[in-house]
């Protein structure tokens, strides 16, 4: 389950809560106690994958200059031989 930052409108007090994504706002303010107040804050996600299997480049996408020379030599073995029947 995520955690999920909240802010009351009425006192600035913050609140971090962990709950489901479907689960209302929670209501009062713990601070105070003023109904509807609190509104979710926007936040970035913070994690790191740590352990064995998780390494830097897994997800990275490659570089120009290695895609296009990898593009080059597939693109050359994709090529139909030409023949001609000159004979």
């Amino acid at each position: 389950m995520p955690i999920y930052e909240y802010r009351c409108e009425q006192c600035g007090h913050q609140l971090e809560i962990l709950q489901k994504i479907n689960d209302p706002v929670p209501n009062p303010c713990p601070a105070c106690q003023a109904d509807h107040a609190l509104k979710r804050q926007v936040s970035a996600p913070q994690f790191k994958l740590k352990g064995t299997g998780w390494y830097e480049t897994d997800f990275k996408t490659p570089k120009k200059d290695q895609t296009s020379a990898t593009e080059k030599s597939t693109a050359s073995d994709k090529k139909p031989d030409k023949k001609t029947d000159t004979e």
